[in-house]
Parts: structure tokens; C-alpha cells; sequence
């Protein structure tokens, strides 16, 4: 700084400093030269007197009448490295390096990557990280508000004072980053933004990874992560997973409620790990899915309004303790997919919303960036700071805590520009179409990223239309998923199940229609948490009939899930039959499995799981033509399904009975003679059925029928399920 320019400074750079709007605080703070030496300025709010300290030696600052501004002059050094003393209103002295006399820490080449959304490891970058900057050891903040005055990070450690910290502003890349040294772990913080009205705003960190538990909102500095994990194997062994020949079985599960500890508090993490390693490995699923464990500000919204997009919640403990869980599900062998939500974010005034006072991460168009039925804000999926955000929030939960895939929420919403509009309440596309093309390119590129950077991984989308090819890759006009919820099967077949069986005959259509499109996605069979609440009622209450139909029909839906073709998922709960809606406040009723029926539903979900692991013809062409053949779909009068599960040479025979009556002397075509034997039979005493059922060696006749020279008699037993197998062929 030239000579002289001391009061044009405070007229014009320090005054707006002052007012806290300056958006380069750079400019009048820190060391700058004068004349043949150096002048210091610092703004200290909580200071009565200052000082500059050379090695060694102190140097009185003089304040800026009725200012908290303080000025060293004519301080002669060669290499000007000084730390800032002062002493408080309480009298406590305190020490440490200016925050003003050093350089940036983001490189341009990290603001250009951001700017053009292709940078994978903005969290990184943005957010707040402990480092050393120039030798010195302290906490980067960084944070994106293009429209601001001025951005400061405030926290305990400045009495949360706007102006002790104001941000540098990076330019037109719109982002702010201020290096505090000797600042460490753990500090709580937000940023105050002043917006472009002059409205002083206290946010949250978009990129912070880890929170205070809620009510509380400020993020938390964490420690670069020592994790010591141990999972490399896994790792390894998904790389070249072929899931799409494997069995993929998932148990939803929502981490506050499936278990609690005896005073009624949430399972840590770590708890948790062990507690549902121990309960997953006897059921047999291939997978845990947990509702999203991202930070969000309400139980009520069981955490599919985010707030946190690079933090697990602070309810169940820290990111190491995630990684631990995560780490100890491998172990035993179980992959975890995270549900994952993008498709918007609600409008607590902490967090996304107007960030910067500014529709920044979402649309300014209410037509385009509200959800007016959940109350949340739609993100902006053509600006690419936003795409970017979101893009680096699915790689970072991927590569930070090793999950095996991500099940992205309400994709449908995504995808259409009128989805739950009336007409005048949606603007069209450029080419005057529903479709919203931003939002399509965007689930593109973060299927193409996620898939392409972690070979093995899952990328699920819940996705409620007939949108097509949903799990077809984006280089031939998909979407690039890798699996899609089947929600036409799950609504039909529920719906079938709520019926008496006397009218069944009449909705026979329902069992047999979804084979005419079973085959063109990658489909998930999904009894899901959204299918046991908002008085849905629990699977178990939508079954008719007495209590041993309902059991019986229960035991029969499951069956037929595990035999139909493609993946499986059951939320948690499902398998113990419980009586009652999915209620978040509390925690599973675990008491049920002392009784009987209860212990026999899940051991049927256990047994089924076991032999959809364990045989071929029921998983390796799950997403194929070839593994699938109808015996007889076409007995609608005594309400019967058969059909063949195959693959190659290699195949499983199903029968269903959906009435409560024993039908004896069935008889069904087989594709080979020979002996036959029960393998699974719903209806055994095991499980609290009748045990009506067949010998263990059941001869096939050389009887043409349904089509084929071959053909077995069979008892099907009332509202049960029979699998049975070849053992050996004419």
C-alpha cells in the first residue's frame, strides 16, 4: 500500500469494512508494504488493547478512533512473519498468527473444475479442513455464495463475531475461503453472509461433515479420519461382483427406530453394527439399506429432508463411527447402500435455502423449484455449482465411507416437469415437453460417475413411471441405473393380496400382467417403508381373513416375491409380522417373535433367502427372459400360479395357491420327468402352517399336459407355496 493512503483507506476500503461489506478484506487487513518497511492492520472486535509480536519483540497497536480496527506502522523487517496478542474485555491475553497475512489455499485449477461442475472432490476443497498452510497448522474454510457482500465464518472461537473472520472472495467463481491458523478440531461454525440487500444471514456449512445434534445446526471441524479399515478384501471381491447373475437381497432399514437402547435413546453406530450384523447373517440378506442417515434438522422427516449432504447424522455418532459400521457390515460380509435423496431439500432457513440470499441452489421459478405438496425446494440441476454439489456429495459417500451403492429418492419427481402440477403450475421444456432435461443429463452423469469410479457398486432408482429404460446406459439414451424399483409389481400384487380369496379369480390379471414388462429393466421387488405407513397399514393387516389366513397369506406374498424374478428388498419389520403401521418414535416390536406365528414368519423369510442364495435358477437370470417360464398362468377359477425359474438346464418349479382351500390331485406339466421333492413348502408346521403338503419323493407320469409330455400330481396346501426340485431325470 502506498504512503499516504491511510485516509482514503478508512473512507473508503475500511469503511466498508467496517459495515461489514467489504468482499476482500485482504485488501486493508494483513501486513501490506509502507514506505521502506511494513504496516499491520487487524480488525479485533473483542480487543481492548493489541499488539504485533517479531520474534519476539512487541510492538503496541493503535486503534482507529471508535473502531475495533488497530494499525502498527513502520515496521521494519526483511520477511515480515509476526502473530497478533491481544487482550480481551475479560483481561485474557491471547496470541496467534494473523489470518490476513496468508496467501489462498484453493488452486484456480480446483475453481475451474468447480465452475464447470466436473470436480469429483469439491468437498475437498470447500467446506472446512484441518491442514497446514504455509507451515502453519490450522482449519481452510471455504464456502460458495457468488451474490454475497461479505462471507465470515463465526464460531465459539470468535465469539461468533461477523467481522473477526471475513472470507476472501475468490472472483467470479463466486466462492470465499479463509485460512484460520492454529485453529483445530472440533470448533463449531457457520458462515454469515451478508447478502446483496445487506441481510445478514447465519448459514451452515453446504460441504460440512459432521453437525451438533439437532436442534443445534452449527458444523463441526473434523480431524482428517485415521480409520483403520479393514475391508479390502470386500472391496476387492465387489470390483468384479457380476451382480447382475448374483443374488441382490436388501433390508431396509431406518436407524432410529429398528432398535433402541434401554432407555429409549438412539444405537450408535457402532452398537448398531454389531447388534444388526448379529440379527442380517441368520436371515440371510445380501444388503442394508438404511433410510437416509445424511444430517437433517427433523425426525419426522426420517431424514429424506437433508441438510447435511456430506455428514452422517449426528443421532447415531461420527463419521468414524459410520465407517465403522460400515466397515464391520463387510466383514460379515454384507454391502450397504445408502438412500440417497437429490431431488430436493427443505427450505430451513440454516441450511440450502437462499444461501446467499439468492436462489442459489434451487430454481428462483417456483414452477421449477418447489415441491408445494412436501413443502421443499427443487435444486437447480442446470447450474453447475449445484450439479457439482451434488455430484460430489454421491462420490464422497462412495469413496469416504467404501458403501456399495446409493438409492436415489423420488426420481420420478426428477424426471417430469408437471410431476404433482396442474396445469399453469409447470413451464414446459424448450421443446415444449414434460421432460426436465437438466435433470435427465444430471442422473446421466452421476450414474456414468459413481459406476465408472466404483465397479461393483449399485446405483438404485425409485422411480414410480413407465419412463423407459431407466437401467439401460446413458450411451444408448438411458438413464444409467443399475437397478429400478418395480412399483407397478408392488402395487399390484398388494393390491391382489388385500383381496378376499372368493374374488380373487376376478383380479388374476394382477399376478400374471407384470411378466409382460418384468424383463425390460433391471427390476427390485420392493416391500418398502413407504407400504407400511400413513394408514397403508402393516403387511400383515392388509392380508383378509382370520388370523392363521392372514399368517398364511403373509408367509405366501413373501414366497412369491422370492420366486419372482428380480431383486428383493423388505423392510425391516416385515419379517417379524408385526401387527402395526412402521412407527419412527420407537423401535421394532421384538417381543412379537415369542410367538409362534410371528418366529415362523421369519423363518421364512430366513428360509427363502437361503434358497434364492443358494439356487442358481432363482437369482442368475432374475433379470432375463431365459430364467423365467410359465407353466400355467391361465387358472384364474381356482386362483393358481405355476411357473418355472431356470437357468440353462438347471430349473426350480413354483406353485401357488392363493385360496385357503387344499387342492388335491393338481395336476401341473414339468419341462422333464422324473423325481421331484419339496424343497419349500409355506404351509409346514415349521412355519405355523397345516403342513399339508407332498411325500418327499413325488414320481412324475408320462401324461401330456399344459403343452408337455410330462406332468406330476400334486397337494397344493391352502394359501402356501411349494418349490420343488429335480432330483433325478428319467
Amino acid at each position: 500500500m502506498k504512503p499516504g493512503s491511510a485516509k482514503r483507506d478508512i473512507q473508503g476500503d475500511v469503511g466498508r469494512l467496517l459495515a461489514g461489506r467489504h468482499h476482500d478484506p485482504f485488501a486493508v487487513l494483513g501486513c501490506h508494504p509502507q514506505g521502506n518497511g511494513w504496516s499491520v492492520r487487524a480488525l479485533l472486535p473483542a480487543a481492548a488493547v493489541a499488539e504485533v509480536v517479531i520474534d519476539g519483540v512487541h510492538r503496541p497497536m493503535e486503534r482507529v478512533p471508535d473502531t475495533d480496527l488497530f494499525t502498527c506502522d513502520a515496521i521494519q523487517a526483511t520477511d515480515p512473519r509476526y502473530e497478533l496478542r491481544w487482550r480481551d474485555a475479560q483481561g485474557q491475553w491471547r496470541q496467534s498468527p494473523d489470518p490476513y497475512h496468508f496467501g489462498p489455499t484453493i488452486g484456480d485449477l480446483d475453481l475451474h473444475l468447480f465452475a464447470q461442475g466436473k470436480h469429483q472432490h469439491v468437498y475437498r476443497i470447500l467446506g472446512a479442513h484441518c491442514c497446514e498452510h504455509e507451515g502453519v497448522a490450522g482449519v481452510r474454510f471455504a464456502t460458495w455464495a457468488p451474490n454475497a457482500q461479505r462471507v465470515s465464518v463465526v464460531g465459539d472461537f470468535n465469539r461468533w463475531h461477523g467481522l473477526s473472520h471475513c472470507m476472501r472472495s475468490r472472483g467470479p467463481s463466486g466462492v470465499w475461503e479463509l485460512f484460520v491458523p492454529g485453529l483445530r478440531a472440533d470448533e463449531k461454525y457457520k458462515f454469515e453472509v451478508c447478502d446483496a440487500r445487506g441481510n445478514l444471514r447465519l448459514k451452515a456449512d453446504p460441504y460440512g461433515n459432521r453437525f451438533e445434534m439437532r436442534p443445534a445446526n452449527a458444523a463441526v471441524v473434523c480431524a482428517p479420519t485415521q480409520f483403520p479399515w479393514t475391508d479390502q478384501a470386500w472391496l476387492a471381491q465387489r470390483a468384479s461382483w457380476d451382480w447382475q447373475h448374483a443374488p441382490v437381497s436388501i433390508y431396509e432399514l431406518h436407524p432410529g427406530s429398528w432398535r433402541r437402547d434401554g432407555a429409549g435413546n438412539f444405537l450408535n453406530f457402532r452398537e448398531m453394527a454389531t447388534q444388526l450384523a448379529e440379527y442380517i447373517l441368520p436371515l440371510g440378506f445380501t444388503h442394508v439399506e438404511l433410510l437416509p442417515v445424511t444430517e437433517h434438522p427433523l425426525d419426522d422427516s426420517w431424514g429424506y429432508q437433508t441438510t447435511g449432504y456430506f455428514a452422517p447424522s449426528q443421532r447415531f455418532g461420527s463419521p468414524d463411527d459410520f465407517r465403522y459400521f460400515v466397515n464391520l457390515m463387510h466383514e460379515h460380509g454384507i454391502g450397504v447402500i445408502l438412500d440417497w435423496v437429490p431431488a430436493h431439500f427443505p427450505k430451513d432457513d440454516h441450511a440450502l435455502a437462499r444461501f446467499d440470499g439468492t436462489a442459489l441452489y434451487e430454481h428462483a421459478d417456483p414452477r421449477k423449484g418447489e415441491h408445494s405438496d412436501w413443502g421443499t425446494l427443487i435444486f437447480n440441476y442446470g447450474r453447475n455449482e449445484v450439479r457439482n454439489f451434488l455430484l460430489a456429495s454421491a462420490n464422497y459417500w462412495m469413496e469416504e465411507f467404501h458403501l456399495d451403492g446409493l438409492r436415489v429418492d423420488a426420481v420420478a419427481s426428477m424426471l417430469y416437469l408437471d410431476y404433482s402440477r396442474e396445469a399453469g403450475e409447470w413451464e414446459p421444456n424448450r421443446y415444449g415437453g414434460r421432460e426436465n432435461l437438466e435433470a435427465i443429463d444430471f442422473l446421466r452423469e452421476l450414474n456414468s460417475l459413481i459406476l465408472g469410479r466404483h465397479p461393483g457398486a449399485l446405483m438404485i432408482a425409485e422411480e414410480s413411471t413407465a419412463w423407459p429404460q431407466v437401467t439401460r446406459p446413458a450411451w444408448v439414451g438411458g438413464l444409467g441405473f443399475s437397478i429400478k424399483w418395480n412399483m407397478g409389481w408392488m402395487h399390484d400384487t398388494l393390491n391382489y393380496f388385500s383381496q378376499d380369496p372368493v374374488y380373487r379369480q376376478y383380479h388374476h390379471d394382477q399376478l400374471t400382467f407384470g411378466l409382460m414388462y418384468a424383463f425390460s429393466e433391471n427390476f427390485l421387488l420392493p416391500f418398502s417403508h413407504d407400504e407400511v405407513v400413513h394408514g397403508k397399514k402393516a403387511l400383515l393387516a392388509k392380508m383378509p381373513g382370520d388370523e392363521w389366513q392372514r399368517f398364511a397369506n403373509l408367509r405366501l406374498l413373501y414366497a412369491y416375491m422370492f420366486t419372482y424374478p428380480g431383486a428383493k428388498l423388505l423392510f425391516m419389520g416385515c419379517e417379524l409380522a408385526e401387527f402395526d403401521e412402521w412407527r419412527h418414535q420407537g423401535q421394532l416390536s421384538w417381543d412379537l417373535l415369542r410367538q409362534g406365528p410371528h418366529r415362523g414368519v421369519q423363518q421364512v423369510v430366513a428360509d427363502l433367502n437361503r434358497l434364492y442364495r443358494d439356487e442358481p435358477s432363482l437369482h442368475r437370470r432374475g433379470f432375463e427372459y431365459a430364467g423365467f417360464e410359465w407353466i400355467d398362468c391361465h387358472d384364474s377359477t381356482q386362483s393358481v400360479l405355476s411357473y418355472i425359474r431356470r437357468d440353462g438346464d438347471d430349473f426350480r418349479l413354483v406353485v401357488l395357491n392363493f385360496t385357503p382351500v387344499a387342492r388335491t390331485n393338481y395336476r401341473i406339466g414339468v419341462p422333464r420327468g422324473g423325481r421331484y421333492t419339496e424343497i419349500f413348502n409355506s404351509d409346514s408346521r415349521f412355519y405355523g402352517g397345516s403342513d399339508v403338503g407332498n411325500p418327499p419323493d413325488i414320481a412324475s407320469e408320462t401324461r401330456a399336459w399344459m403343452g408337455r409330455d410330462d406332468s406330476l400330481v400334486l397337494t397344493l396346501p391352502p394359501l402356501g407355496a411349494l418349490i420343488l426340485k429335480l432330483v433325478e431325470a428319467d
